[in-house]
């Protein structure tokens, strides 16, 4: 307020704010506070009395009313402006997202392809157990009835089944999981996608982040169409569909 005074009237060199008993007002004082009660203005070296007129103290009803039509002009305004910020924020979740469908898409590419040869490796894998067990056991059997008999054969095919015995469980040490064929396809088929990753210099963790990214965006933009599917009218969202 003093400042104000003395950018209005150049002239005034000097103003202060002295209470009714003569004890001067900080200049920190709010105004709200200051025409509370009467006080004294100093302008130069002429002193004003200032009476600010009596303030009515609101009514509870009164004042109940009063936050009722600040409520109802806060509605007021998300009302009109919000679907503004909603298509605005829609747009630019829209634009974040071609950017990193841009990014990823020759990641994707890369990927597609180390999926391949991983998978195809694997599954040679496969067929290549499923071959060694069917020479093992047809190599037994060749034993036991054409070469020697069970009574020979029978120590040498508990051997065998201890060994495998002992493979699995030396497979649970080193791995800290049972041995099911389904988890150990999975286990090899991330060795080979990791071999040929690095291989390729495909970046896993940056590819795995711009996922994220994007199952981020895409859920953000779900519940962002969600809300204006509620508020807009069906033209508006024909037209944007």
């Amino acid at each position: 307020f003093l400042k104000d005074l003395q950018r209005e009237d150049k002239g005034i060199q000097r103003a202060e704010v002295f209470a009714p008993d003569g004890s001067k007002v900080s200049d920190a004082t709010l105004m709200e506070v200051l025409l509370m009660n009467d006080f004294k203005l100093a302008i130069n070296n002429t002193a004003h009395l200032v009476s600010p007129p009596a303030k009515d103290k609101l009514s509870s009803e009164h004042a109940t009313e009063m936050e009722d039509i600040k409520s109802l002009v806060h509605r007021l305004y998300v009302a009109l402006h919000l679907e503004d910020h909603q298509i605005r924020k829609e747009r630019e979740l829209l634009e974040k997202l071609d950017h990193l469908k841009e990014e990823l898409l020759p990641l994707e590419q890369m990927k597609a392809g180390i999926t391949a040869s991983a998978d195809a490796k694997t599954s040679r894998l496969l067929w290549v157990g499923l071959a060694l067990l069917s020479a093992q056991g047809g190599a037994l059997a060749w034993l036991t009835w054409w070469v020697y008999s069970w009574d020979i054969m029978e120590p040498i095919t508990y051997f065998i089944t201890y060994g495998s015995a002992m493979a699995f469980y030396a497979y649970f040490v080193l791995t800290k999981q049972d041995y099911l064929y389904l988890d150990a396809k999975d286990r090899q088929f991330l060795h080979y996608f990791y071999k040929k990753s690095k291989k390729q210099h495909f970046d896993v963790e940056q590819y795995n982040k711009l996922k994220e990214d994007v199952a981020e965006v895409e859920e953000s933009l779900r519940r962002l169409r969600q809300s204006l599917h509620l508020r807009l009218p069906v033209q508006e969202i024909s037209a944007k569909d």
